[in-house]
């Protein structure tokens, strides 16, 4: 395919506003390579084709003014949306040039469940459908984090974690005596009073606030014609945290321009034209391998149905048959696993048929499955529930030749040839095919594209966390290296016996002398080091 006429910057350059918003550079071949935001979008991006920016930038600016091929903008009403969406592109995106948001942090919300006994507010990262109220998301961590703490004080709103605090609790506090609470928990207000504050404070965060920040700013006033300056201060900051705050910036969605919704099932036709499948892959299962240290190898698979996640169906592995940082080795083992242990369960679910169908290839053998019993975990199978988990119709490997490779070398000794199965590469979100030297290149706006990256984003996060876990774990458990008298091999026995850490501080003496090679004494000193140790 040969590389496109280079666009006239200039020329191109002249139509772009002076408006705040955000702009993506790419290089010839269409990938974004970087996302930034700008107050004014003509001046930020003249900046870059300037003689002189060449010469006077560090060594990574010369290098992405370089590449730049061409750019595009997306314009916005003010800088906390700028910044909410550069966030979004880049996350989706992942430019090479780019280091800030590119990890798997969100912007802050706000959220309220209005079904608890008494309501508070709280910071969450993810919007959930658990019957709550969210507000958000906020730019300003900072700025969001100080509103919060004001507008508790401000409604008289507690900010306690129990979700129905007793007088116990109240005995512990003294929110109530200076006047920052108001004291639900031992009936100093009704229920349907309190609810009437928790909504008072809603409608401020929503952004109706003007009367109440005219009114800070007149007891600003009154304090620095007081002299009181300590106080004005105070109250000055407090406003230009809730203007950062309460400043009103929309939601971005799919590749953040406002508008577009993703169409799920429109993708995954699309997705069966591009790769020709003789079916629509309504179930799809994508592995990623996370190979952040050789400590811990571990490897996510996540299933995709009409589109959408399935998430009660997501798996995670640790590798166990890899040593060191192998992708290939790594992927080929969980492709193993998964589909292996597909196969033996429907075998034994099967039972006589099997049997009597001996003949056929794992592959029919699923099919005629399906066919017979219905989709997964359905089915009479002859007037018995059967339970069981259908192939997908379509498998994903995050790599490009060398990952599809091995996990393809797997399902043929599984006897899964048929089994549709592409790589999908980072570099130049190629997917490449079994058996064809040439990958696929679709356009970035191609809902296909949209939906394998979606789904390798998923797998990546998934795995990622998972690897999270392990290396949280890891760091709670060195906790055992100092405690006298625990060699490896205590540790390792402790560790099987009561599963973590926090399960070892919750037994006594006792218990933990049960371990083999842990006396009477050597568990006492278990319990005191750990009380002593956090």
């Amino acid at each position: 395919m040969p590389t496109p006429a280079k666009p006239d910057l200039q020329a191109k350059l002249r139509d772009v506003p002076h408006q705040p918003g955000v702009y993506l550079h790419k290089d010839r071949l269409g990938k974004v390579i970087y996302v930034g935001k700008a107050r004014d979008l003509r001046k930020r991006l003249a900046s870059y084709f300037m003689p002189s920016r060449g010469r006077t930038a560090d060594h990574k600016t010369r290098a992405l003014i370089e590449s730049i091929w061409d750019f595009e903008i997306h314009t916005v009403r003010n800088e906390p949306e700028a910044l909410l969406l550069e966030g979004k592109l880049i996350k989706e995106y992942r430019p090479k040039y780019n280091v800030s948001f590119r990890d798997d942090k969100r912007f802050l919300l706000v959220k309220i469940h209005p079904e608890e006994p008494w309501p508070r507010f709280q910071l969450a990262r993810v919007r959930k459908e658990d019957g709550a109220r969210y507000f958000g998301p906020f730019a300003h961590a900072g700025a969001l984090r100080r509103t919060i703490s004001w507008m508790n004080k401000e409604f008289g709103l507690r900010s306690c974690r129990p979700l129905q605090p007793t007088e116990t609790d109240y005995r512990h506090c003294s929110n109530d005596i200076i006047k920052n609470c108001a004291a639900p928990c031992v009936d100093k207000i009704s229920r349907g009073d309190y609810l009437a504050k928790v909504e008072a404070a809603c409608v401020f965060l929503q952004g109706h606030s003007k009367d109440m920040i005219r009114s800070i700013e007149e007891e600003m006033r009154e304090a620095a014609a007081e002299l009181d300056f300590e106080r004005a201060a105070e109250l000055r900051d407090m406003i230009e945290n809730l203007r950062k705050t309460l400043k009103p910036a929309r939601q971005f969605r799919r590749r953040g321009v406002p508008g577009k919704a993703i169409d799920p099932e429109a993708d995954v036709r699309e997705l069966r034209e591009v790769l020709g499948l003789e079916e629509t892959p309504a179930v799809m299962e994508c592995f990623d391998i996370s190979n952040i240290s050789s400590n811990h190898i571990v490897a996510s698979m996540v299933r995709f149905r009409n589109g959408l996640p399935d998430n009660a169906n997501y798996r995670r592995y640790r590798i166990r048959t890899v040593s060191g940082q192998d992708d290939f080795a790594s992927m080929a083992e969980v492709v193993r696993r998964r589909y292996s242990r597909i196969l033996l369960e429907a075998r034994q679910h099967a039972g006589d048929e099997a049997a009597d169908a001996s003949q056929e290839t794992p592959m029919e053998a699923m099919r005629r499955l399906q066919r017979d019993w219905g989709d997964e975990d359905e089915g009479n199978g002859g007037g018995k529930r059967i339970r069981y988990v259908r192939l997908p119709d379509l498998v994903i490997v995050d790599g490009g030749k060398g990952q599809l490779s091995s996990a393809v070398k797997e399902l043929q000794r599984l006897g899964l040839h048929e089994l549709p199965i592409v790589g999908l590469a980072k570099q130049r979100e190629e997917i490449f095919r079994p058996g064809r030297s040439e990958p696929i290149v679709l356009p970035h706006e191609t809902g296909a594209l949209r939906l394998l990256q979606r789904i390798r984003d998923e797998a990546h996060r998934f795995a990622n966390g998972y690897h999270q876990l392990l290396m949280k774990r890891r760091v709670e458990e060195s906790i055992l290296d100092d405690c006298p008298g625990i060699s490896a091999a205590r540790k390792q026995r402790l560790l099987r016996r009561f599963g973590s850490v926090t399960r070892l501080r919750q037994a006594d003496a006792a218990r933990i002398a049960e371990v083999e090679g842990i006396n009477a004494r050597l568990a006492e000193e278990i319990v005191h080091f750990l009380k002593t140790h956090r």
